[in-house]
């Protein structure tokens, strides 16, 4: 998208991306190429297929066709837990923390795939296991500290105000060490501050942790405030790409969101 990147291989593309749900077409022919360092949107109104297009990169949802390449690499029929080893980490619509569990454990477990120690270290409790151990709390609290969150490093995530709860799933996500982060309406719920920092913060583990953003949202404010390039869905299929200012002002994007009268009147 960005024109520094002409000639270089994207690090996500995706092409004729499809996804049927019986007679239900959910995504149709959907492409989507992003290179490394940028920040992009996709949007669209409610049912318009986002998450779906997010479910498939992830491997929740097999693509009925269509490819998913990730520096390189054909993603499709790759199990969501090898897909996080290849580089992509994400967030959810709804905020699936471990509610039960303190704000450390939350990100502790995180990092076990990481962890190096095998289940004979595990059940004998050997040196390596408590080694390893010793130093996945260290890099979870330097997270912490990093997202500014080592208050809270022992509440139990349930407890904690919406807005840092959101802040928490980003921090178990970026444990992950993924190249890429997919940020599935990270303002949902949040007032007007949280919003505030919310945008602050996208754009610190951007530049702090060296990180290309595809990011779905509603809040047209985050949107149009944050992202660089935005494509637009609306029933499965793309309408409009560009950045905010084209967008803002691309008739078949308001019609989506406003109805036929609003885009005339445009």
């Amino acid at each position: 998208m960005n024109d520094i990147n002409v000639g270089k291989t994207p690090l996500l593309q995706i092409e004729g991306l499809t996804k049927f749900f019986g007679g239900l077409r959910a995504v149709s022919d959907f492409n989507l190429s992003i290179n490394s360092g940028e920040l992009v949107g996709l949007i669209g109104p409610n049912g318009a297929g986002k998450t779906t297009v997010f479910n498939q990169i992830t491997g929740i949802y097999l693509p009925t066709k269509g490819t998913v390449k990730f520096n390189g690499i054909n993603l499709v029929g790759f199990e969501p837990h090898e897909i996080t080893r290849t580089g992509i980490g994400r967030t959810f619509q709804n905020i699936r923390l471990f509610s039960n569990l303190s704000v450390l454990d939350n990100v502790r477990i995180a990092f076990h795939p990481q962890s190096g120690y095998s289940m004979f270290d595990s059940i004998l409790s050997t040196s390596r296991f408590f080694k390893r151990e010793q130093e996945i709390i260290e890099k979870a609290q330097e997270l912490l500290e990093v997202m500014n969150l080592s208050r809270f490093q022992n509440e139990i995530a349930r407890n904690l105000p919406y807005g840092e709860q959101r802040r928490v799933e980003i921090a178990r996500a970026l444990a992950c060490q993924p190249q890429l982060l997919l940020l599935d309406e990270p303002a949902a719920g949040m007032n007007p501050k949280e919003i505030m920092q919310l945008m602050d913060m996208i754009h610190f583990v951007r530049e702090n942790f060296k990180l290309t953003i595809l990011l779905i949202e509603h809040q047209m404010r985050v949107v149009m405030g944050i992202c660089e390039y935005i494509t637009v869905m609306d029933f499965g299929e793309i309408i409009a790409r560009g950045n905010p200012k084209e967008i803002q002002d691309n008739p078949k994007v308001i019609e989506a969101y406003l109805g036929k009268g609003a885009a005339n009147a445009a």
